[in-house]
């Protein structure tokens, strides 16, 4: 039978019930009630199961709470179905809030997620080669038996549709009356949604499909309140000092790692050696430093802006950020990236190299580089920068792949698999937990030997240059840590692991010499409290620049510079 056949199918379930006989069709309401039912059922589970796990709610109590809570998120989502129940739109409507919802429940219950703003960011600037990571049969029977079937089954369904004077009415009243459950729910249960909402606000993010909505709508929104216009220029009294005598330029490789978290860095602690060659190299690591959020899309831009992460949240106005702030003071500044995410924007004002245009024998397959590649034909890319800005020095930002998931294993080459056996799959909770992490931690591995390569290429130029490296990740990852996977949970409610990024430092002899500013006094703020508010000003710190946008207070650096 075809999928938009106007005629009743016994194998259609929505559609059982609505075709009312051979000569009429069914009614709308009807057919929204049987989806909502499907969805807040079945489309919810996760959200159930947190409920399920809430002490305070495990009693009758409990389940009077959770047949409110559901009437509660029904009547929201049969209130808006009843403003869309036309003709020409319910289906549609329809077929958007099953598949919503299908795809909410199958990543909010695998990896643990939730849905808000800065998850719809990362899901809208998802590439293929990101996708490519996600797919599974798992998550085609999950979507399919959950959103397609009950699609397929709304198409197929007759509906009886009176003229619109009738029809408005109809939805006015099914509109009032679903508000009207939905309020006189929430009243029986007040205090306790109160509460549980109050101590448990991760719950809110779990209701679906509203969350993907209504974080939608907060997207379009958020931009709106700031104002419209170009980005605004920022340090535009940035400058250089002239270099002394005899002294050589910096030649500084700024790493932007990707999702990997401190904690699982034997410099800081971790009991596996999983950075054995750094170890060796004389860098200093920050052991307390947090990120500005738990995903790329939030974190990179503020880290590279000068606000804090609150004011940076609120920001009326868009402007450039760090490296356009190098450019300005004279420096050489290029920008390579090895993520098909991009630069979230930070780069869009400087040289760049894509992702797309690397590529090295044995670094690349399938669209993809280990993150050397970065390294392959470097002195080429810097020699077609301008000559009169090298002479003043040289800013090389490198955008990791780094531990990017879930696809962990894809991330390292075979002769960085130490940690065994590892998870290679993207379903990460089909893994035993510590094949998750050894999956990471090989990924963390891979990074030291990465980094480890900077610092070996680096060297190799010290006779004309003053040569540094700064490493900092943009967050952490979850690992199964409470059944919580990967990242990009709301900042308040995430848990640390998502919020602690590495921060490494590598100084060459002649770059201590010229700056003053010497490993030992670097790694004597190991356990100091950082975050990325430092990291903008730490840079220009440690770079030289001066402008008026650079707060000392926020400079790692700035006590360990010389004077003059």
């Amino acid at each position: 039978m075809p999928l938009f056949s106007r005629r009743p199918s016994a194998s259609a379930p929505f559609a059982l019930g609505l075709a009312g006989g051979p000569a009429r069709g069914g009614s709308p309401a009807r057919l929204i009630f049987l989806a909502t039912f499907w969805m807040v059922a079945l489309g919810n589970w996760p959200l159930w199961e947190q409920l399920a796990r809430l002490p305070e709610l495990a009693n009758w109590r409990g389940v009077a709470f959770g047949l409110a809570f559901a009437v509660i998120i029904g009547g929201g989502i049969a209130l808006l179905l009843a403003l869309l129940a036309w003709r020409f739109t319910l289906k549609p409507a329809l077929t958007l809030f099953l598949l919503a919802a299908a795809f909410g429940a199958y990543f909010m219950h695998t990896y643990g997620v939730v849905i808000d703003r800065s998850m719809m960011v990362n899901t809208l600037s998802t590439d293929s080669r990101e996708v490519r990571d996600l797919l599974s049969w798992r998550m085609a029977l999950v979507v399919g038996v959950l959103g397609l079937l009950p699609a397929v089954a709304v198409w197929r369904a007759r509906l009886a549709w009176p003229g619109w004077p009738r029809q408005l009415l109809r939805n006015l009243g099914l509109a009032l009356l679903s508000l009207a459950l939905a309020v006189g729910a929430l009243m029986l249960v007040f205090q306790d949604f109160a509460s549980v909402m109050r101590n448990h606000t991760q719950l809110r993010y779990l209701i679906n499909p509203l969350n993907s909505f209504y974080a939608l709508a907060t997207l379009v929104w958020e931009p709106g309140k700031r104002e419209r216009g170009p980005v605004q220029p920022l340090g535009e009294d940035a400058r250089l000092p002239a270099l002394p005598p005899g002294a050589k330029p910096p030649l500084v490789v700024l790493v932007l790692g990707e999702t990997a978290r401190a904690d699982h860095f034997a410099l800081n602690g971790y009991p596996r050696p999983t950075t054995p060659e750094l170890e060796k190299l004389g860098v200093a690591s920050l052991r307390n430093v947090w990120s500005c959020g738990t995903n790329t899309a939030a974190s990179v831009p503020c880290m590279f802006s000068p606000l804090s992460r609150g004011d940076f949240e609120n920001r009326k106005t868009d402007t450039e950020g760090l490296a356009d702030v190098l450019q300005r003071a004279g420096y050489a500044v290029l920008w390579i990236d090895n993520q098909a995410g991009g630069c979230k924007g930070v780069c869009q004002r400087v040289p760049t190299v894509r992702y797309h245009e690397l590529n090295a024998p044995g670094l690349c397959s399938d669209g993809e580089c280990f993150d050397e590649v970065m390294l392959h034909g470097l002195q080429a890319r810097i020699d077609q920068l301008p000559a009169e800005r090298r002479a003043r020095g040289v800013v090389v930002f490198m955008h990791q792949m780094g531990s990017h998931g879930p696809a962990y294993y894809k991330r390292t080459p075979p002769q960085f698999k130490r940690f065994m056996p590892e998870c290679a799959s993207n379903a990460l909770q089909q893994c035993g937990r510590q094949e998750v992490v050894n999956a990471f931690d090989n990924t963390i591995l891979y990074t030291d030997h990465f980094l480890a390569s900077v610092i070996g290429w680096l060297q190799q130029h010290e006779d004309h240059w003053a040569p540094a490296m700064s490493y900092a990740s943009d967050h952490g990852e979850s690992l199964g840590e409470n059944g919580l996977y990967l990242h990009g949970l709301p900042y308040g409610i995430a848990p640390d692991e998502q919020k602690r990024p590495a921060w490494i430092t590598w100084l060459s002899p002649g770059f201590q010499a010229e700056t003053g500013i010497t490993t030992a006094c670097v790694q004597a703020k190991q356990d100091e409290e950082f975050s990325h508010d430092n990291y903008f000003h730490s840079m220009l710190g440690l770079l030289g620049v001066q402008t008026r946008v650079h707060e000392a207070p926020l400079d790692i650096f700035a006590s360990c510079r010389k004077p003059g």
